[in-house]
Protein backbone atom coordinates (compact mmCIF):
# COMPACT_ATOMS: atom_id res chain seq x y z
CA UNK A 1 0.00 0.00 0.00
CA UNK A 2 1.48 3.35 -1.04
CA UNK A 3 2.28 5.77 1.77
CA UNK A 4 1.18 9.37 1.37
CA UNK A 5 3.96 11.92 1.31
CA UNK A 6 3.37 14.35 4.15
CA UNK A 7 6.09 16.96 3.88
CA UNK A 8 6.78 17.72 0.22
CA UNK A 9 4.98 20.86 -0.94
CA UNK A 10 5.03 22.01 -4.58
CA UNK A 11 5.52 25.67 -5.50
CA UNK A 12 2.72 27.55 -7.21
CA UNK A 13 4.52 28.11 -10.52
CA UNK A 14 6.73 26.14 -12.90
CA UNK A 15 9.21 23.83 -11.20
CA UNK A 16 11.80 21.12 -11.64
CA UNK A 17 11.43 18.08 -9.40
CA UNK A 18 14.69 16.18 -9.00
CA UNK A 19 15.29 13.01 -7.03
CA UNK A 20 16.84 9.55 -7.42
CA UNK A 21 14.84 6.94 -9.27
CA UNK A 22 12.47 5.22 -6.86
CA UNK A 23 11.68 8.24 -4.66
CA UNK A 24 8.11 8.27 -5.97
CA UNK A 25 8.17 11.46 -8.06
CA UNK A 26 5.79 10.13 -10.72
CA UNK A 27 3.43 8.57 -8.17
CA UNK A 28 3.26 11.81 -6.22
CA UNK A 29 2.64 13.87 -9.36
CA UNK A 30 -0.23 11.61 -10.45
CA UNK A 31 -1.94 12.27 -7.12
CA UNK A 32 -1.08 15.98 -6.95
CA UNK A 33 -1.88 16.83 -10.60
CA UNK A 34 -4.51 14.29 -11.70
CA UNK A 35 -5.67 16.44 -14.64
CA UNK A 36 -2.20 17.21 -15.98
CA UNK A 37 -1.12 16.22 -19.48
CA UNK A 38 1.85 13.86 -19.23
CA UNK A 39 4.91 13.34 -21.38
CA UNK A 40 6.75 10.22 -20.20
CA UNK A 41 10.23 10.21 -21.72
CA UNK A 42 10.95 6.80 -20.19
CA UNK A 43 8.51 5.44 -22.80
CA UNK A 44 10.63 4.75 -25.93
CA UNK A 45 7.92 5.92 -28.33
CA UNK A 46 7.48 9.28 -26.62
CA UNK A 47 11.22 9.74 -26.27
CA UNK A 48 11.71 9.16 -30.01
CA UNK A 49 8.77 11.43 -30.86
CA UNK A 50 9.99 14.44 -28.90
CA UNK A 51 13.68 13.89 -29.66
CA UNK A 52 12.85 14.02 -33.38
CA UNK A 53 10.60 17.09 -33.10
CA UNK A 54 10.75 18.93 -29.75
CA UNK A 55 8.42 21.59 -31.17
CA UNK A 56 5.55 19.08 -30.90
CA UNK A 57 5.30 20.27 -27.32
CA UNK A 58 3.73 23.47 -28.68
CA UNK A 59 0.83 21.49 -30.09
CA UNK A 60 0.30 19.85 -26.71
CA UNK A 61 0.38 23.18 -24.87
CA UNK A 62 -2.09 24.74 -27.32
CA UNK A 63 -4.77 22.08 -26.77
CA UNK A 64 -7.94 23.41 -25.06
CA UNK A 65 -8.15 23.06 -21.29
CA UNK A 66 -4.49 22.19 -20.69
CA UNK A 67 -3.47 23.81 -17.40
CA UNK A 68 -0.51 21.65 -16.34
CA UNK A 69 2.05 19.67 -18.33
CA UNK A 70 4.25 17.14 -16.56
CA UNK A 71 7.37 16.00 -18.40
CA UNK A 72 8.90 12.94 -16.76
CA UNK A 73 12.69 12.40 -16.95
CA UNK A 74 13.29 15.56 -18.98
CA UNK A 75 17.05 14.90 -19.09
CA UNK A 76 16.38 12.24 -21.74
CA UNK A 77 15.46 14.94 -24.26
CA UNK A 78 17.14 18.13 -22.98
CA UNK A 79 16.28 19.90 -26.26
CA UNK A 80 12.70 20.12 -24.97
CA UNK A 81 13.79 22.75 -22.48
CA UNK A 82 14.32 25.29 -25.26
CA UNK A 83 10.67 24.90 -26.26
CA UNK A 84 9.54 24.95 -22.62
CA UNK A 85 11.48 28.16 -22.08
CA UNK A 86 9.79 29.79 -25.08
CA UNK A 87 6.34 28.70 -23.92
CA UNK A 88 6.93 30.06 -20.44
CA UNK A 89 7.52 33.47 -21.98
CA UNK A 90 4.12 33.44 -23.62
CA UNK A 91 1.02 34.68 -21.74
CA UNK A 92 -1.48 32.04 -20.71
CA UNK A 93 0.95 29.15 -21.05
CA UNK A 94 0.36 26.00 -18.98
CA UNK A 95 2.33 25.36 -15.82
CA UNK A 96 5.28 23.02 -16.46
CA UNK A 97 6.48 20.41 -13.99
CA UNK A 98 9.74 18.81 -15.11
CA UNK A 99 11.06 15.74 -13.32
CA UNK A 100 14.53 14.27 -13.50
CA UNK A 101 16.64 11.58 -11.89
CA UNK A 102 19.85 12.83 -13.49
CA UNK A 103 21.30 16.27 -13.95
CA UNK A 104 24.23 15.09 -16.08
CA UNK A 105 22.84 15.54 -19.57
CA UNK A 106 21.29 18.86 -18.60
CA UNK A 107 24.67 20.11 -17.36
CA UNK A 108 26.54 18.77 -20.37
CA UNK A 109 24.09 20.41 -22.74
CA UNK A 110 24.71 23.74 -21.04
CA UNK A 111 21.08 24.08 -19.99
CA UNK A 112 20.62 26.91 -17.49
CA UNK A 113 17.50 25.43 -15.90
CA UNK A 114 15.29 27.87 -17.76
CA UNK A 115 17.07 30.97 -16.45
CA UNK A 116 15.33 30.76 -13.09
CA UNK A 117 11.81 30.71 -14.53
CA UNK A 118 11.27 27.31 -12.91
CA UNK A 119 12.31 26.78 -9.31
CA UNK A 120 14.09 23.61 -8.28
CA UNK A 121 12.66 21.17 -5.74
CA UNK A 122 14.08 17.85 -4.59
CA UNK A 123 12.30 14.72 -3.43
CA UNK A 124 14.06 12.51 -0.93
CA UNK A 125 13.49 8.98 0.40
CA UNK A 126 10.86 8.64 3.10
CA UNK A 127 11.41 10.31 6.46
CA UNK A 128 10.67 8.53 9.73
CA UNK A 129 8.01 11.11 10.63
CA UNK A 130 6.23 10.46 7.31
CA UNK A 131 6.04 6.75 8.12
CA UNK A 132 5.00 7.35 11.72
CA UNK A 133 4.36 4.13 13.62
CA UNK A 134 5.25 2.20 10.45
CA UNK A 135 8.90 3.26 10.69
CA UNK A 136 11.24 0.45 11.70
CA UNK A 137 14.88 1.34 12.33
CA UNK A 138 16.19 -2.14 11.58
CA UNK A 139 14.37 -2.30 8.25
CA UNK A 140 15.54 1.22 7.38
CA UNK A 141 19.16 0.26 8.05
CA UNK A 142 18.89 -2.94 6.02
CA UNK A 143 16.76 -1.77 3.08
CA UNK A 144 16.75 2.02 3.22
CA UNK A 145 13.77 4.31 2.77
CA UNK A 146 13.31 4.57 -0.98
CA UNK A 147 9.53 4.26 -1.54
CA UNK A 148 10.17 1.85 -4.41
CA UNK A 149 11.87 -0.51 -1.96
CA UNK A 150 9.90 0.25 1.21
CA UNK A 151 6.55 -0.46 -0.49
CA UNK A 152 7.79 -3.60 -2.28
CA UNK A 153 6.51 -7.08 -1.39
CA UNK A 154 10.12 -8.23 -1.22
CA UNK A 155 12.30 -5.22 -0.29
CA UNK A 156 15.54 -7.24 -0.36
CA UNK A 157 15.01 -8.42 -3.94
CA UNK A 158 13.93 -4.98 -5.12
CA UNK A 159 16.95 -3.36 -3.52
CA UNK A 160 19.38 -5.89 -4.97
CA UNK A 161 18.14 -5.02 -8.45
CA UNK A 162 18.22 -1.26 -7.87
CA UNK A 163 21.90 -0.56 -8.49
CA UNK A 164 21.90 -2.84 -11.52
CA UNK A 165 18.87 -0.97 -12.86
CA UNK A 166 20.73 2.30 -12.63
CA UNK A 167 23.87 0.93 -14.23
CA UNK A 168 21.89 -0.53 -17.12
CA UNK A 169 19.37 2.25 -17.74
CA UNK A 170 21.36 5.36 -16.86
CA UNK A 171 25.07 4.60 -17.08
CA UNK A 172 25.06 2.15 -19.99
CA UNK A 173 22.19 3.61 -22.02
CA UNK A 174 23.55 7.15 -21.82
CA UNK A 175 27.08 5.98 -22.56
CA UNK A 176 28.45 7.64 -19.42
CA UNK A 177 31.08 4.94 -18.80
CA UNK A 178 33.22 3.07 -21.31
CA UNK A 179 34.40 0.35 -18.95
CA UNK A 180 31.39 -1.00 -17.06
CA UNK A 181 33.55 -3.56 -15.28
CA UNK A 182 35.68 -0.79 -13.77
CA UNK A 183 32.54 1.07 -12.75
CA UNK A 184 31.14 -2.00 -10.99
CA UNK A 185 34.45 -2.42 -9.13
CA UNK A 186 34.30 1.25 -8.22
CA UNK A 187 30.78 0.91 -6.77
CA UNK A 188 31.97 -1.85 -4.48
CA UNK A 189 35.16 -0.04 -3.49
CA UNK A 190 33.51 3.32 -2.81
CA UNK A 191 30.92 1.65 -0.58
CA UNK A 192 33.68 1.39 2.03
CA UNK A 193 33.86 5.21 1.99
CA UNK A 194 30.27 5.59 3.23
CA UNK A 195 30.21 8.08 6.12
CA UNK A 196 34.00 8.44 5.91
CA UNK A 197 36.43 11.04 4.66
CA UNK A 198 36.77 10.40 0.95
CA UNK A 199 40.22 9.37 -0.28
CA UNK A 200 39.99 9.01 -4.06
CA UNK A 201 43.53 7.65 -4.32
CA UNK A 202 42.67 4.71 -2.05
CA UNK A 203 39.48 4.00 -4.00
CA UNK A 204 41.40 4.15 -7.30
CA UNK A 205 43.99 1.71 -6.00
CA UNK A 206 41.26 -0.67 -4.82
CA UNK A 207 39.41 -0.78 -8.14
CA UNK A 208 42.57 -0.54 -10.29
CA UNK A 209 41.83 2.66 -12.18
CA UNK A 210 43.31 6.16 -12.23
CA UNK A 211 42.36 8.69 -9.57
CA UNK A 212 40.85 11.00 -12.20
CA UNK A 213 38.65 8.11 -13.33
CA UNK A 214 37.38 7.69 -9.77
CA UNK A 215 36.66 11.41 -9.54
CA UNK A 216 34.66 11.13 -12.75
CA UNK A 217 32.74 8.11 -11.41
CA UNK A 218 31.88 10.01 -8.22
CA UNK A 219 30.56 12.91 -10.30
CA UNK A 220 28.38 10.43 -12.19
CA UNK A 221 26.87 9.15 -8.92
CA UNK A 222 26.22 12.72 -7.81
CA UNK A 223 24.67 13.64 -11.16
CA UNK A 224 22.43 10.57 -10.91
CA UNK A 225 21.49 11.85 -7.42
CA UNK A 226 22.70 8.58 -5.90
CA UNK A 227 25.44 10.09 -3.74
CA UNK A 228 26.64 13.33 -2.24
CA UNK A 229 29.71 14.76 -0.55
CA UNK A 230 29.57 16.57 2.77
CA UNK A 231 31.99 19.53 3.15
CA UNK A 232 34.00 20.42 6.23
CA UNK A 233 32.57 23.09 8.51
CA UNK A 234 35.30 25.73 8.71
CA UNK A 235 33.45 28.93 9.59
CA UNK A 236 35.48 31.01 12.06
CA UNK A 237 37.67 27.96 12.71
CA UNK A 238 39.90 28.18 15.76
CA UNK A 239 41.69 24.94 14.99
CA UNK A 240 43.17 23.52 11.82
CA UNK A 241 40.50 21.49 10.05
CA UNK A 242 40.79 18.97 7.25
CA UNK A 243 39.73 19.84 3.72
CA UNK A 244 38.54 16.51 2.31
CA UNK A 245 34.76 15.88 2.25
CA UNK A 246 32.87 12.88 3.56
CA UNK A 247 31.03 10.60 1.17
CA UNK A 248 27.47 9.30 1.45
CA UNK A 249 25.07 7.37 -0.72
CA UNK A 250 21.71 9.12 -0.92
CA UNK A 251 19.94 6.16 0.68
CA UNK A 252 21.19 3.79 3.36
CA UNK A 253 19.68 0.81 1.55
CA UNK A 254 21.58 1.55 -1.67
CA UNK A 255 24.77 1.60 0.38
CA UNK A 256 23.94 -1.74 2.01
CA UNK A 257 23.17 -3.32 -1.37
CA UNK A 258 26.61 -2.34 -2.70
CA UNK A 259 28.70 -3.04 0.40
CA UNK A 260 30.08 -6.61 0.19
CA UNK A 261 29.65 -8.83 3.22
CA UNK A 262 31.83 -11.78 4.11
CA UNK A 263 33.70 -13.50 6.95
CA UNK A 264 36.16 -10.58 7.24
CA UNK A 265 33.46 -7.88 7.31
CA UNK A 266 31.98 -6.93 10.67
CA UNK A 267 28.21 -6.34 10.40
CA UNK A 268 28.30 -3.53 12.97
CA UNK A 269 30.67 -1.51 10.76
CA UNK A 270 28.23 -1.55 7.86
CA UNK A 271 25.24 -0.84 10.10
CA UNK A 272 27.09 2.02 11.80
CA UNK A 273 27.82 3.63 8.42
CA UNK A 274 24.21 3.00 7.37
CA UNK A 275 22.91 4.68 10.55
CA UNK A 276 25.01 7.78 9.92
CA UNK A 277 23.80 7.84 6.32
CA UNK A 278 20.20 7.51 7.47
CA UNK A 279 20.57 10.59 9.69
CA UNK A 280 22.29 12.47 6.85
CA UNK A 281 19.43 11.84 4.42
CA UNK A 282 16.90 13.03 7.03
CA UNK A 283 18.82 16.26 7.61
CA UNK A 284 19.09 16.95 3.87
CA UNK A 285 15.35 16.37 3.49
CA UNK A 286 14.66 18.69 6.44
CA UNK A 287 16.64 21.47 4.74
CA UNK A 288 14.95 21.03 1.35
CA UNK A 289 11.39 20.51 2.58
CA UNK A 290 11.62 23.35 5.12
CA UNK A 291 13.12 25.74 2.62
CA UNK A 292 15.62 26.49 5.38
CA UNK A 293 18.56 28.76 4.64
CA UNK A 294 20.94 26.22 6.13
CA UNK A 295 23.89 24.08 5.11
CA UNK A 296 24.92 20.60 6.22
CA UNK A 297 28.57 19.82 6.90
CA UNK A 298 30.80 17.89 9.28
CA UNK A 299 33.67 19.00 11.48
CA UNK A 300 37.05 17.34 11.63
CA UNK A 301 40.29 18.78 12.98
CA UNK A 302 43.73 17.75 11.87
CA UNK A 303 44.22 16.43 15.40
CA UNK A 304 41.44 13.91 14.80
CA UNK A 305 38.41 15.37 16.58
CA UNK A 306 35.27 14.83 14.49
CA UNK A 307 31.58 15.72 14.78
CA UNK A 308 29.40 13.85 12.32
CA UNK A 309 27.02 16.67 11.36
CA UNK A 310 26.94 20.43 11.67
CA UNK A 311 23.72 22.09 10.56
CA UNK A 312 24.30 25.82 10.22
CA UNK A 313 21.93 28.56 9.10
CA UNK A 314 20.15 31.74 9.99
CA UNK A 315 17.88 30.05 12.55
CA UNK A 316 19.77 26.85 13.35
CA UNK A 317 23.18 25.84 14.64
CA UNK A 318 23.17 22.17 15.52
CA UNK A 319 26.08 19.78 16.13
CA UNK A 320 25.19 16.09 16.11
CA UNK A 321 27.23 13.00 16.79
CA UNK A 322 25.76 9.59 15.85
CA UNK A 323 26.78 6.44 17.68
CA UNK A 324 25.81 2.90 16.72
CA UNK A 325 25.82 1.78 20.35
CA UNK A 326 23.27 1.34 23.12
CA UNK A 327 25.53 2.82 25.80
CA UNK A 328 27.39 6.11 25.89
CA UNK A 329 31.02 6.18 26.92
CA UNK A 330 32.88 9.33 28.05
CA UNK A 331 34.99 9.14 24.88
CA UNK A 332 31.84 9.41 22.74
CA UNK A 333 31.32 12.98 23.95
CA UNK A 334 34.89 14.19 23.56
CA UNK A 335 34.58 15.66 20.05
CA UNK A 336 31.25 17.35 20.81
CA UNK A 337 32.84 18.97 23.86
CA UNK A 338 35.70 20.27 21.73
CA UNK A 339 33.25 21.65 19.20
CA UNK A 340 31.20 23.30 21.95
CA UNK A 341 34.34 25.00 23.27
CA UNK A 342 34.96 26.53 19.85
CA UNK A 343 31.27 27.19 19.11
CA UNK A 344 29.34 27.73 22.36
CA UNK A 345 26.40 29.04 20.28
CA UNK A 346 25.73 25.53 18.89
CA UNK A 347 23.24 23.06 20.31
CA UNK A 348 25.15 19.82 20.87
CA UNK A 349 23.32 16.51 20.51
CA UNK A 350 24.30 12.85 20.53
CA UNK A 351 22.11 10.17 18.93
CA UNK A 352 22.51 6.58 20.09
CA UNK A 353 20.69 3.25 20.10
CA UNK A 354 19.59 3.39 23.72
CA UNK A 355 16.11 4.16 25.03
CA UNK A 356 16.78 6.96 27.54
CA UNK A 357 17.10 10.72 27.26
CA UNK A 358 20.29 11.70 29.07
CA UNK A 359 21.98 15.00 29.83
CA UNK A 360 25.71 14.44 30.22
CA UNK A 361 28.04 17.40 30.77
CA UNK A 362 25.56 19.73 29.12
CA UNK A 363 25.11 17.52 26.04
CA UNK A 364 21.65 16.11 25.34
CA UNK A 365 21.84 12.44 24.37
CA UNK A 366 18.74 11.12 22.61
CA UNK A 367 17.59 7.76 21.20
CA UNK A 368 18.22 7.87 17.47
CA UNK A 369 14.60 6.93 16.75
CA UNK A 370 13.44 9.97 18.74
CA UNK A 371 15.81 12.19 16.76
CA UNK A 372 14.67 10.76 13.43
CA UNK A 373 10.96 11.12 14.27
CA UNK A 374 11.67 14.65 15.49
CA UNK A 375 13.22 15.78 12.20
CA UNK A 376 10.07 17.37 10.81
CA UNK A 377 10.25 20.06 8.12
CA UNK A 378 9.11 23.43 9.39
CA UNK A 379 9.58 22.39 13.02
CA UNK A 380 12.68 23.18 15.13
CA UNK A 381 15.00 20.23 15.47
CA UNK A 382 14.79 18.21 18.71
Amino acid sequence: MAIERTFFRPPSGHFFLFGPRGTGKSTWLEAAFPQAVRVDLLAPAQQRQYAARPERLRELAAAPGVADIVIDEVQRVPELLTVVHQLMEEPGSPRFVLTGSSARKLKRAGVDLLAGRAVVRRMHPFMAAELGAGFDLGAALDHGLLPLVWDADDPADTLSAYAGLYVQQEVQTEGLVRDLGAFHRFLEAVSFSQAAVLNTSDVARECEVRRKTVEGFIEILEDLLLAFRLPVFARRARRQVTTHPKFFFADAGVFRSLRPAGPLDRPEEARGAALEGLVAQHLRAWIDYSGAAATLAFWRTRAGSEVDFVLYGRDVFWALEVKHAARIRPADLRSLKSFAQDYPEAQARLAYLGDERLLIDGILCLPVTEILHGIVPGVPLP
